[in-house]
Formats: structure tokens, C-alpha cells, sequence
């Protein structure tokens, strides 16, 4: 047996396509023995792989990441000494080959494609395994990369108590004569070894069927309540979409049973076919708000439209990783609008979603949609704000350049030709433009592979465009809406579409007006700038446009020139807060609530932050008389709370609002009002199973030193604090704005820790960093934070994230001065 301990290889694209020409992998038999976990360590695999090589006589090898126990190819047994790197050597292929590896995975507890995790309420154990972009191999042996598409067949034995979860339905459960049971699954498709999973657990189940489908929702005992608080609305959302995207894409999913599995300490949700798992930290510990609804909504139908692009389609290397995210995001947004009561989803995208992706491409991380990958370990640099949200936008700009009956057609092409295989781009395009009868070559040359924001500014009657790489403009399809004062509010006058070619577009009979808006409708991804009469309008009167995509296209376009230093936070706060005292959709207050603290707090010399965290606070008390704005708006209450009558709003609505008493708690413990005795009552008063991470919280918020040393070891050293929002929240407590003298010093002590930090996968790793990065810093952290950057000591997608850290930092002194 080995277990070789070197780091593994990461697969380089050039390897992936040798081995792609080479291998055509038939079907997986993979026997997993899980029952040592309910109270050990071992995940035990045997792996059979049926698969041909198109040269014999010739080598490759296959990916492993574990300890092999043995390992036959062909009858004949191989050394397992020459195992390393997470690679076996597979020598002298026949043309038809069969490879059996049996391994053990005793990393079960970091989160690194597994995680063993124990309910700290009632001490059951969960396992859930997540594979993307190349985990598989670290479960079992297999070719791990997206072009070797294979059927898998899983036979999986559990404890008794467990129920086992995976790609398809248990065909049948046997009773084990050496105890537990053994789960035998129905075959998948061909699927890339990165979308098939396991998971496994005591878990509470929910059924129904609908639409068709045998629709599974499954948690934590703990978290019962929870999910059946919520199973009604669940279950709907998931008819509907599978409703809209088999109607819109003229394909059904592919099979009749759909299962959501949500599980602790998981960063956001994965796709799976047909065993979608979520972060639990989805199902809210109190009834959601209308914008967290909303946003579970959009992730629901972002992983369910992987089914058809990703999983029935899958990109052939992580170049076009794009081609899985960006259209996911734009799909849920797209059937969000279409088939849901969430029909504000696009309004939301600009307010919350879309800045980021702003942000990311005016800095030094910015990168094309599509970017080269030479290997594994760049495709996680790729998991991004310009992959996810920059090409959900263009891609919407597409659709509206089309038209959606010619997209949804060109879609349902692309699917007919490539179903179950693997595809590019320029597959993708090819069909959208046989759709459309129109050639899209230049329309993917400028917007998928070129960096940068082209700006679009109004002068008299012409629409200037200039790109910051100082090439041609792109092509943008895009409205400009004129807009009148009345008495009623700004009332249009004419919204012209058009499309631009160059840089400059004349608009003849451009009608008077008071407000031109460019993009109206928020059409295409641009910095947009309005003419000076247009900006005081714009700064001033935006709560008074009629729709609420523009009204946060307003703010967008405000905060866009706040991060460029064309705007102070004084100006940005008064139009912000001027339209956060009248909007009406509640997908766009909670985003926006979000934007004017973080201006705020973050953006604002430290001797104005109090000042406007009161004005902050003003608004969201009036607006949480409001049924519809009541959570968001006390939520940023208990963020801003500045005067007693403040507090005492909040302590009223907190009697019956658990997770409202906790912020409550965070804000006093960061003025240095920290009460024990309240923290130890809610801690006896939450039913939340991971209520001591909010315990935690508020004593991280508090201001003393002794406090940031200990939350500091809970994320870095133990690693206590689970993945995802619960990490993000926690990072909120501990890096609070008026506190920058006493956590300077941790800021420095954050490079530190991403110089060398490792332990679990490179996505919960690059999470981790992300998540905690800090929220002031110094010259001297820029600098060191610039030097660490321009090595190659950290992993890329580590190094994507400090850059865009050291960005945001260096925009946020500049603006606080």
C-alpha cells in the first residue's frame, strides 16, 4: 500500500487534451464502504473503470489522491510504490481496459471534496463530498477532468440509520450481514466525474411530487423545523424551474427524480445531477426576508439550470469555465423573472450582484470572461465575480440583442448537438448564430475575451464610448431614457434603443429633458456617465424614476463613480439614502440597506462615520414600520443603531426576532457595551444547532484585544467558525469600522496567514481569505500586501482575492481622506 503525502499534481490542459485523445472512458463501478465515519475517519473506495485507449502498448495514468491499497489493470497487478503526486501510472494500455483501485481517504474532517461533520446539538454525523473542479479523485480513482465523461454506478455501504444520497435513485437497499446497509444506485448518464456525488447521514426528508418530478428535500435532524418551515415554497420554486427551463430548452431534465440535500459547513451550493447540495445556512434560523428568499431562489435556479449547462453539456477545460457560471447565473435570473413571484431579480442583480463584478474589472484582477487555464489550479482563480456576474450581464445583453425566441433557440440547438458530451464556446456561439442568422465572432472576440469596462458618456446629443484598453469600443445594444420632472415624479419622455458601433454615436432628435439615463433598462455592462444636468437629477431625484431597475441603476452608477474617485461618500449617501426612504421593491431596499452601510461605516472618515450611520439609522427606523421592509430595515438598524430610541425600537422587535436580538448584541458588545448575561439567555433561547458561532460573534465585535486574539484562532487555527454566510457574518463582527487603531494589527496579521495558509480544499481555502479579508489596512499593509501579490508564493486563486482586497483598501483610504 502507499500513501505517498507529496502535494498533488495539478493537471495541466495540455495533459487533459493527451489524455482525451487517447481514452474513451466507458462506465465507473465505484463501491464506497462509509460506516468507519459514524465514528472514525476512513473513507474506503474500490473504483472499476471500463474504459479504451485508441493507441495500445501506450501509458497514462489516473488520478488518486489518498492511500492505494491495491490496484490491478487487466488482471495484472501494479505497483503501487510508483504512486505520487496523486497519480498511478497505468502502463502498456490494451485497446479495451479494465482498472480496479481500491483506496482510503483519511482527510475526511477539512472540508477538501469531504467532510465528516458532527451536529454539535445532538451529535449525529454527516458526510457530504463536493468534487469540483478535480476533488473526485481525492473520494476514489478515476480520469478527473471534464472531457471524460463517463456512466457511474455507486454501491455505497452506511450505517443502518443513514440514508445515502447520490446522482440517482437507490434502486435498492440491502441489509448487510456484517452490519449496515448497502445502497445500490441506479446508473447515471455520462456525466464529468466532477458533477457525481455522495452523501450521507441520518437525515430529515421531505418528499412530493410535482410537475412530473419525485422532488427530495433533505437537512440535519437539527434543522427540521427549519426545512419544513420552508419545504412549501422549496418544493414550488423547484417545479417551476424545471418547468420554464424544460419548456424553454425544449428538453425535459433527464431524469424523474430531483433531490436538494443541505448539509453544515458548505460554501454556497453545488450542482450535482440531480442531487443538488446547499450550504444549510440557506435555511434561515428565522423566516427569511423577501431579498434572502429571493437570493435562495436565484441559487436554487442557478444550480438547476447546470443540469442542462454543465452537467448535460459540459465545457471541455476549465477555459470555459464561464460557459458553466455565467450562464447558470443568468439563467436563474431569467426564469427568476419569468416563472417566479421574485419577478424584481434582475433590479436586484444590479443592486447587489453586478457592482462586484464592476469592481473586480476597474482593478488589477480584472481578466477576460473567458481566460486561459494551463492548469487545474488556475481554474479556481476563475470562481469570480467577472465569471459569475460580468458574464451573466453580458450574456443578458445578448439575449436582448437577439431577441429571447431566437436565444432560447439557438440554446435548444446547442443542446440537440452536444447532449451528454462536451462542447466550447465557439459551439455555443455557432448556434446562437445560426439562430439569429447574424455572425457573432466579433461580438465574442470583444466581450468574451477582452478585459475592462468600456465607459459610455453623454455630451449635447452624442454618445461618446471608450474602452480602457484604448481598442475599438464594443458593440453595446443598450436604451437611453429621457425623463421629465412632473409633479408625479420623473415621468419618460422617450426610451430609444439603439445599438453603438465605435466611439461615437450621434442621436439625432434626442428629445428635452431634464434626466438622460444611459443603459436605461440596464441592458448592457458599462460605466455609464451622465452630463452634468442629468448627474444633479440623477444625485438628487432618482428615488422619483418609475421603475426599479433604473432607480438602481442610479445608485450603481453613483457608488461606480464613488469607487473611481469621482464621487465623495457624502454625495453617494444623500442619493442612496433618498431612495432607500421611498423604494418600493423589496428585492432592491435590502441590497441598498447593505450599500449605505458599508459607504457608511467603510468608506467614511472615521470622525463622519457616527454622523452617518445616524442618518443611516433614520431611515431604516422609518421604513421598518413598513410589513414589507420590516426585517431589512431593522436588520440595518441593528448594524447602525447610534441613540437610545434606536435601541429601544430594536429590543421591542427583538423579543420575537432571534436572529434580530443577536445583531442587537454586536452592535452593543462593538460600542463596548458587551453583556454575558444577555449573550448566555439567547444562547438558552436559540434553536439554531450552530447558535454558539453567533455567541461567538459578539464577543469577537467586542473592542479589546484579548477578544480579536481569541475569535483569530477560532477561523484561523481550529478552523470552528463553518464555511459560508456564518463565516461572513463572523468576519463582519470582528473587523468593525470604529475600531481601526486595535485591529490594524490583525490586518497585518491577515497577509500572514493567506502567506501560508493550507489545510482543506483551495475553494474553502480561497473562501476563507476572501471572507475574512480585512476592512482597513495602512501604506505599509498596500505595500506588503503588493509585494506578496507579484511573487508566486500563493496559490492563483489566493492571489486573485489579495488583489482584489488591496484594491478595495487602497479606493476606501483614498475616499476616507
Amino acid at each position: 500500500m502507499t500513501d505517498s503525502g507529496a502535494t498533488p499534481t495539478s493537471l495541466t490542459e495540455h495533459e487533459a487534451r493527451d489524455r482525451a485523445a487517447l481514452l474513451d472512458v466507458d462506465r465507473y463501478d465505484i463501491r464506497i464502504d462509509l460506516r468507519e465515519l459514524a465514528d472514525g475517519e476512513r473513507w474506503l473506495a474500490t473504483s472499476s473503470i471500463v474504459f479504451s485507449c485508441r493507441r495500445p502498448g501506450t501509458s497514462t495514468f489516473v488520478d488518486i489522491d489518498g492511500e492505494v491499497l491495491s490496484a490491478t489493470l487487466n488482471d495484472i497487478e501494479l505497483d503501487v510504490s510508483k504512486h505520487a503526486g496523486g497519480r498511478l501510472p497505468l502502463p502498456r494500455l490494451a485497446a479495451e481496459n479494465m482498472l480496479t483501485v481500491s483506496s482510503v481517504q483519511t482527510d475526511t474532517g477539512s472540508g477538501n471534496a469531504i467532510l465528516r461533520s458532527v451536529d454539535p446539538q445532538d451529535k449525529l454525523v454527516y458526510v457530504w463530498s463536493t468534487f469540483e473542479p478535480d476533488g473526485a479523485h481525492r473520494a476514489w480513482a478515476c480520469f478527473d477532468q471534464p472531457d471524460l465523461k463517463a456512466v457511474h454506478g455507486f454501491q455505497v455501504s452506511a450505517p443502518t440509520e443513514w440514508t445515502v444520497l447520490s446522482n440517482s435513485a437507490a434502486e435498492v437497499v440491502l441489509d448487510r450481514d456484517d452490519g449496515g446497509r448497502l445502497w445500490i444506485f441506479e446508473d447515471t448518464p455520462r456525466l464529468s466525474s466532477y458533477v457525481v456525488v455522495v452523501n450521507a447521514g441520518p437525515f430529515h426528508a421531505m418528499r412530493d411530487f410535482r410537475g412530473g418530478f419525485s422532488l427530495g428535500l433533505y437537512c440535519r435532524q437539527s434543522l427540521r423545523p427549519f426545512l419544513e418551515r420552508d419545504a412549501a415554497e422549496l418544493f414550488e420554486l423547484t417545479e417551476q424551474g424545471l418547468t420554464f427551463f424544460g419548456e424553454r430548452f425544449a428538453r425535459p431534465f433527464g431524469q424523474e427524480r430531483y433531490d436538494q440535500v443541505f448539509v453544515p459547513d458548505f460554501g454556497g451550493a453545488m450542482e450535482n445531477w440531480g442531487c443538488i447540495t446547499w450550504a444549510d445556512s440557506f435555511l434561515h434560523r428565522v423566516p427569511p426576508t423577501y431579498a434572502q428568499r429571493g437570493f435562495r431562489a436565484l441559487v436554487l435556479l442557478h444550480e438547476m439550470a447546470h443540469q442542462w449547462f454543465g452537467d448535460l453539456v459540459t465545457m471541455r477545460w476549465w477555459d470555459d469555465l464561464w460557459l458553466n457560471e455565467a450562464f447558470a447565473s443568468f439563467a436563474s435570473a431569467w426564469a427568476s423573472v419569468s416563472a417566479t413571484e421574485f419577478t424584481d431579480a434582475w433590479a436586484a442583480f444590479l443592486a447587489q450582484e453586478q457592482l462586484p463584478a464592476y469592481e473586480q474589472d476597474a482593478g488589477p484582477a480584472s481578466h477576460p470572461i473567458r481566460s486561459a487555464v494551463p492548469d487545474v489550479d488556475h481554474a479556481f482563480a476563475s470562481f469570480d465575480a467577472i465569471t459569475y456576474f460580468k458574464g451573466q450581464a453580458v450574456l443578458h445583453q445578448l439575449m436582448a440583442l437577439l431577441g429571447e425566441d431566437t436565444f432560447a433557440q439557438g440554446l435548444q440547438r446547442y443542446f440537440d448537438a452536444h447532449a451528454w458530451g462536451n462542447a466550447t464556446l465557439d459551439d455555443l456561439i455557432d448556434a446562437l448564430g445560426t439562430a439569429a442568422g447574424r455572425d457573432l465572432s466579433s461580438w465574442t472576440a470583444s466581450w468574451l475575451d477582452r478585459a475592462g469596462t468600456d465607459t459610455m458618456s453623454l455630451v449635447g446629443t452624442t454618445l461618446l464610448t471608450s474602452s480602457p484598453d484604448g481598442g475599438e469600443p464594443r458593440r453595446h445594444a443598450l436604451r437611453i431614457g429621457s425623463y421629465a420632472r412632473t409633479p408625479d415624479g420623473l415621468a419618460p419622455v422617450e426610451v430609444r434603443a439603439l445599438e453603438t458601433a465605435g466611439t461615437t454615436t450621434f442621436l439625432l432628435d434626442l428629445p428635452v429633458a431634464d434626466l438622460h439615463l444611459i443603459n436605461d433598462g440596464d441592458l448592457t455592462f458599462a460605466s455609464v456617465r451622465a452630463d452634468e444636468r442629468s448627474l444633479s437629477v440623477l444625485l438628487a431625484e432618482a428615488a422619483q424614476l418609475p421603475d426599479p431597475v433604473n432607480r438602481a441603476l442610479a445608485v450603481s452608477t453613483c457608488w461606480d463613480m464613488l469607487f473611481k474617485g469621482e464621487l465623495s461618500t457624502g454625495d453617494f449617501l444623500d442619493c442612496v439614502l433618498a431612495v432607500l426612504a421611498t423604494e418600493s421593491s423589496p428585492g432592491v431596499v435590502q441590497p441598498l440597506f447593505t450599500l449605505a452601510l458599508r459607504a457608511a461605516e467603510q468608506w467614511s472618515p472615521a470622525v463622519l462615520v457616527p454622523r452617518r450611520l445616524t442618518r443611516l439609522a433614520e431611515v431604516a427606523a422609518a421604513r421598518a414600520d413598513q410589513p414589507e421592509h420590516r426585517l431589512p430595515a431593522l436588520q440595518t438598524l441593528a448594524a447602525a443603531a447610534t441613540a437610545p430610541e434606536h435601541f429601544e425600537l430594536l429590543d421591542a422587535a427583538a423579543t420575537d426576532d432571534v436572529d434580530l436580538a443577536w445583531r442587537v448584541e454586536v452592535r452593543r458588545a462593538s460600542l463596548g457595551r458587551y453583556d454575558e448575561a444577555a449573550v448566555a439567555a439567547l444562547l438558552a433561547r436559540d434553536p439554531d444547532p450552530d447558535a454558539r458561532v453567533r455567541a461567538w460573534g459578539v464577543s469577537a465585535a467586542r473592542p479589546l484585544e484579548e477578544a480579536k486574539a481569541e475569535a483569530w484562532d477560532r477561523v484561523w487555527r481550529e478552523r470552528a467558525v463553518p464555511a459560508g454566510q456564518p463565516l461572513v457574518d463572523f468576519a463582519q463582527c470582528f473587523w468593525r469600522p470604529v475600531q481601526h487603531e486595535l485591529v490594524l494589527p490583525w490586518a497585518h496579521r491577515y497577509l500572514d496567514e493567506v502567506a501560508e495558509v493550507s489545510g482543506g480544499g483551495l475553494l474553502a481555502l480561497s473562501g476563507l481569505v476572501r471572507h475574512m479579508r480585512p476592512t482597513t489596512a495602512d501604506q505599509e499593509w498596500l505595500g506588503r500586501a503588493q509585494d506578496l501579490t507579484e511573487g508566486d508564493a500563493l496559490a492563483p486563486a489566493i492571489r486573485t482575492v489579495v488583489r482584489i482586497v488591496a484594491d478595495q483598501l487602497t479606493r476606501m483610504l483614498d475616499a476616507r481622506a
